[in-house]
């Protein structure tokens, strides 16, 4: 009798992103799939669930840099909104390099944690995704309350509704992962001078 397996990458991320003990969690982990979680649900739901507590590991990991980054951009977007300007030169630098700050910290932290430059990336991702959700939610929020003709033109003149809602998914994808990895290495190798 063959026993079951979860996903093989999800698993290399379990292994990427526990910064300690990584056997003895994955091992847990391993052990709960097989023997409770497949014979409880079968097959293609354990490996759901299996991929569902990875992405909790990813997420309990990068939450503060998500969340961070979430309100910086809805900062942003109430900013062009109630105080609208015709010159975003300096609100875009700001938000640019703070939207870069935090992608970095969180691969650098991550690649720390985890000795590994792999979970820059990661962490990157993840980072990006969660600021997203709280942007959509805030965005959505933001226009139950203030969707009068002046708010509504102000954003417009900022870049629109099309960039408020299309640019976090843009961000979670090649942003995450570029200035993720860049986090990555630097943090894997200040692990190495030591």
């Amino acid at each position: 009798m063959t026993q079951s397996t979860p996903p093989s990458w999800a698993e290399e991320i379990l292994a990427l992103v526990v910064p300690h003990d990584v056997e003895s969690v994955t091992g847990d982990l391993l052990e709960e799939y097989r023997d409770r979680i497949v014979p409880q649900l079968g097959e293609a739901a354990a490996r759901r669930w299996y991929v569902r507590q990875v992405m909790g590991f990813v997420l309990r990991g990068t939450w503060v840099w998500g969340v961070l980054f979430g309100v910086a951009s809805l900062t942003r977007a109430a900013w062009d909104a109630f105080v609208p300007t015709n010159d975003f030169s300096m609100r875009s630098s700001i938000t640019t390099y703070t939207s870069i700050a935090l992608l970095f910290m969180a691969g650098f932290t991550a690649a720390r944690r985890s000795r590994s430059w792999l979970a820059g990336p990661i962490a990157g991702v993840a980072t990006a995704s969660i600021a997203a959700v709280i942007i959509y939610a805030g965005g959505g929020i933001l226009l139950t309350f203030r969707h009068d003709p002046g708010t509504l033109l102000a954003i417009e003149h900022s870049g629109g509704l099309h960039e408020f809602f299309g640019l976090p998914i843009i961000i979670a994808v090649f942003p995450g992962v570029i200035v993720g990895t860049a986090g990555g290495a630097l943090g894997r190798a200040t692990i190495l001078r030591r």
